[in-house]
């Protein structure tokens, strides 16, 4: 869809591909509003998962810093990154990040916000914020404080120290490690295995788990009530609990 993202389709799976490898696909202007326009896109086509990965030697370095840093950042972050960030979070399929190299700064963001995450056993995350003597943002603080606590964030943070694969597992920042030269084949195996779930189901708990993080238990038993009458009844629900009494595999439709 553009020469910078690239966006494409092998069956149900839509594959959004960061295509300034000569960068690491480090984040500039454009870079920003061509993947918001094929999240938008992925929104909007018949896909039920999403891969979203980066071209040759990294996901992505983070913003584009080559021409310093723009004094213009807090409208940036608000106007063209967020959007970015709050599109994988609103999606209702699941995003897979599939990293090679490395995803850092706003890359590692980006990568985290994803539902899921996949890694190169080459790869590493970064938070390089402390020595270039910036914040970390795109949500890292509010993503890292949320899964390892806030010691552990900010020992990582302020150290900037490299998290590679292996121990973004072992944290939970990551999924699954793939070696490199597979990553690209295993991140699409398992994109395609969820593309056999219901996609009602796969939306409506997406929505109900990132709630989640940031309500009561009160006001998540009220949205899981609601999504499941939501649901009931549906023609994949009738479908599902028929293929479970057939014992066969269902065929859902997204209805």
């Amino acid at each position: 869809m553009s020469d910078i993202v690239k966006y494409e389709r092998n069956g149900a799976v839509a594959i959004i591909t960061l295509h300034r490898p000569d960068s690491l696909n480090a984040f500039d202007t454009d870079l920003r509003a061509a993947t918001v326009d094929a999240l938008e896109k992925a929104t909007s086509d018949d896909s039920r998962v999403v891969i979203f990965t980066g071209e040759g030697r990294s996901f992505s370095a983070g913003a584009d810093l080559k021409a310093g840093v723009d004094r213009d950042v807090t409208r940036i972050l608000l106007n063209e990154y967020r959007p970015v960030l709050e599109m994988i979070a609103d999606l209702p399929k699941p995003v897979i990040a599939a990293i090679p190299g490395s995803a850092a700064g706003i890359g590692m963001s980006m990568a985290l916000q994803c539902d899921l995450v996949i890694m190169a056993d080459d790869a590493f995350l970064l938070s390089p914020f402390t020595t270039i003597s910036l914040v970390p943002d795109g949500g890292l603080n509010w993503l890292l404080v949320r899964q390892l606590g806030y010691r552990q964030a900010f020992q990582l943070s302020v150290e900037s120290e490299r998290i590679p694969a292996a121990r973004c597992v072992e944290l939970g920042l990551a999924n699954r490690v793939a070696p490199a030269d597979e990553l690209q084949s295993a991140a699409l195996e398992w994109a395609e295995a969820l593309a056999q779930r219901a996609p009602l189901s796969m939306a409506a708990t997406k929505k109900a788990m990132r709630f989640a993080m940031d309500h009561d238990w009160d006001e998540l038993f009220r949205l899981e009530a609601q999504l499941q009458g939501d649901l009931a009844g549906s023609d994949d629900n009738v479908e599902g609990v028929s293929a479970f009494l057939e014992k066969r595999a269902p065929e859902f439709k997204g209805e």
